[in-house]
């Protein structure tokens, strides 16, 4: 018999970040006249996380242990016709890995905060808004409905959107929480559509209801069109994926994002808020199956994303944005894994990746902080001299990133690359040789940063910023210190998932029959999961076969490349950079993604705007509908006015014109 898992302990769960969130963002700001210390809020928020984490820890026990599963309506709001609209929890292996994964790292995300932020104003109000999103984030994964997903989806958008411009008076932090905003909101206009056809579909916002109905969903048609409505919905949802996971094209808001304070890059853009869109997939396997074209339209997108997001790594010289370009093209591998039908193996490199990306960008904060908040590694060197946990932690990241066999990534990463190559979808030969040439390329622009910042010649002097602000704080040319324990404890804490996470949940989660009931997967037509159950005989063979694969030479020839290209002969970089300058042109301005958003969609937005404004606002609803009634009616009166002169002969001569009239009329009809 299943257990079934305890109410109380899910709202738990959920609500404990909120009640820190509140708790530190009325009474330790302004708006509660500053009535909490750092100390109380710190600790409010940390012990509220805390909790969730713990009873987060358990419930992923119970449901590996027992089978415990949870799906009930806590809350119903409204009625629409047939239609419930509902508050309520499904809670499975799925959703149970992930609020694990999001209160993990968000605990971290929450210590490490107390001494990177240690000298911000406002530091009450972060550790309010990284609750909130803490919050938002369970909400959306706990969900058993669309409509709760989407409330947590809008939720997370919304607190990214604070966290991102957190430092307010930037005006480039103001540009960039905005241009995340906008263009999630492009995303977010057809994953509402996607809901929108389901709801009317299936007559349900409930997830198991809407899978119940699959076959009949399978056969409907669009309305007016040929199209079949399960592809049309499967590819509308999916497009809220691309905005919240930044695929392409909907993927310049994420680099602009590091505009926040590094602690949001960790929590939001390496963790937890962009695999929304991976979680969401996946959830909905059951429609996805259903669909060819949906799934070779992901294969596409992924693959787009994992190798040319990486490209754009290379040439990047702030520290975050390097790690930022990782993510895109990470969360590509995911979208890959996707298409392929591997849905257990994406959220499997998800989980894997949220604790080695998360220690990248907590270890990359802690070299700003220690390089006096310079992000320009350009101007670093040798770091490792005088930070060796951030080095070794750092060093163990970069490793796990690049699939280093033994190491986490490793597992979910080959496993991604083989489910695609097993795949016999029409886009799957494509997507297979654009991962496999993202093996090099992650390699190389990991390393790149890597060398330049941890090994070489120190260049902290030859800053030319370094007496004008730089980074998230201000500049300087002082020698690097080690970071304070608070921040290097999460770093290590991290580092251990990043190292052995892999191997430990290689099996169970792939085929120890994990998501059983949960990820559904049509092995007829989709077979890249058997295929991988017979590659794949457990962590340490895989890890010993991973020595003689080609994606470990790959990346080895892509760390090597990068020791040449940098350490040995950092003149040649140069002189391939002069000699390619329309390609490095090009990758600088990001394909001229920005570029096109900038001067085709907003400006033709304000165009179609302003369009509309002068000709449908004042033209047709001011000048013909307000103001020409109004013309009308006052010439309708004036007309009038000459009938209504006072004498009464007038008003007899126009009651005998009207008695004729009628005569004449009705005479006319009788005939």
């Amino acid at each position: 018999m299943t257990q079934s898992l305890s109410t109380v302990q899910l709202l738990v769960i959920a609500l404990a970040p909120l009640a820190g969130s509140i708790v530190a963002g009325v009474w330790g700001t302004k708006f509660g006249n500053n009535l909490l210390c750092r100390k109380v809020c710190h600790t409010v928020t940390i012990a509220c996380v805390l909790l969730s984490f713990v009873l987060s820890a358990l419930v992923l026990q119970q449901v590996v242990q027992s089978g415990a599963r949870y799906d009930q309506t806590l809350y119903e709001w409204m009625r629409v016709g047939s239609l419930r609209m509902e508050i309520g929890f499904m809670v499975d292996s799925l959703s149970a890995t992930m609020m694990c994964v999001v209160t993990f790292v968000s605990l971290m995300v929450h210590i490490y905060t107390i001494g990177y932020m240690a000298d911000d104003e406002g530091y009450n109000r972060f550790f309010s808004y990284i609750s909130l999103f803490t919050f938002s984030m369970l909400m959306l994964v706990m969900s058993n409905n669309l409509l709760q997903l989407f409330f947590g989806w809008e939720a997370v958008g919304l607190v990214s959107y604070l966290l991102i411009g957190f430092w307010y008076t930037r005006e480039s932090a103001i540009f960039a929480n905005l241009k995340a905003f906008l263009i999630n909101r492009v995303g977010d206009f057809g994953f509402i559509l996607g809901i929108g056809l389901l709801a009317a579909s299936a007559d349900s916002l409930n997830y198991s209801e809407t899978f119940a109905k699959a076959d009949t969903l399978q056969a409907l048609l669009l309305p007016g069109t040929d199209w079949r409505l399960i592809t049309v919905a499967c590819i509308c949802l999916f497009v809220g994926a691309m905005g919240k996971s930044a695929q392409a094209p909907l993927h310049s808001w994420l680099p602009d994002s590091m505009e926040g304070p590094t602690p949001i890059s960790a929590l939001i853009h390496a963790a937890t808020m962009v695999t929304a869109g991976i979680f969401m997939v996946a959830r909905m396997s059951p429609l996805y199956e259903l669909s060819d074209t949906a799934l070779n339209f992901i294969l596409v997108i992924g693959a787009i994303t994992a190798l040319f997001m990486g490209f754009l790594g290379i040439i990047q010289n702030d520290i975050k944005r390097v790690i930022a370009y990782s993510t895109l093209s990470q969360l590509g591998y995911m979208t890959v894994a996707l298409g392929a039908s591997a849905y257990s193996v994406a959220v499997f490199h998800l989980m894997t990746h949220a604790f080695f990306k998360a220690l990248l960008f907590l270890a990359a904060g802690s070299v700003i902080m220690g390089m006096h908040h310079n992000q320009d590694i350009r101007w670093m060197g040798n770091v490792r001299k005088y930070m060796p946990i951030t080095w070794l932690t750092f060093l163990l990241g970069s490793l796990a990133l690049i699939g280093t066999p033994f190491f986490s990534g490793f597992y979910s990463k080959d496993a991604i690359i083989e489910a695609v190559h097993a795949s016999h979808l029409a886009a799957a030969p494509y997507a297979y040789g654009a991962v496999l040439i993202g093996v090099f390329v992650t390699a190389f622009y990991s390393f790149r940063l890597y060398f330049l910042v941890f090994h070489g010649k120190e260049r902290y002097d030859q800053n030319p910023q370094a007496h004008h602000g730089h980074g998230d704080h201000h500049g300087g040319a002082a020698r690097p210190h080690e970071s304070p324990k608070v921040v290097t404890l999460p770093l290590l804490l991290l580092a251990a998932p990043s190292v052995v996470i892999g191997a430990i949940t290689l099996m169970p989660m792939l085929f120890g029959g994990f998501f059983n009931d949960v990820i559904v997967v049509d092995a007829a037509r989709h077979g890249a999961m058997a295929d991988l159950a017979e590659a794949i005989h457990g962590w340490w063979a895989m890890g010993l076969h991973g020595f003689a694969g080609l994606p470990f030479w790959l990346a080895l020839a892509g760390v090597a490349a990068a020791y040449y290209f940098y350490m040995l002969n950092p003149a040649l970089a140069a002189a391939i950079q002069k000699r390619f300058g329309v390609i490095y042109k090009i990758l600088e301005n990001k394909y001229y993604a920005d570029w096109f958003n900038e001067n085709v969609l907003a400006r033709g937005a304000r165009a179609l705007g302003e369009g509309l404004w002068r000709g449908g606002d004042r033209g047709l609803i001011d000048g013909l509908l307000v103001n020409g009634s109004a013309r009308l009616v006052g010439w309708f009166a004036g007309v009038i006015r000459w009938a209504q002169s006072g004498y009464l002969y007038h008003y007899a001569l126009v009651m005998i014109l009207g008695v004729f009239v009628f005569m004449t009329f009705f005479v006319w009809l009788n005939k």
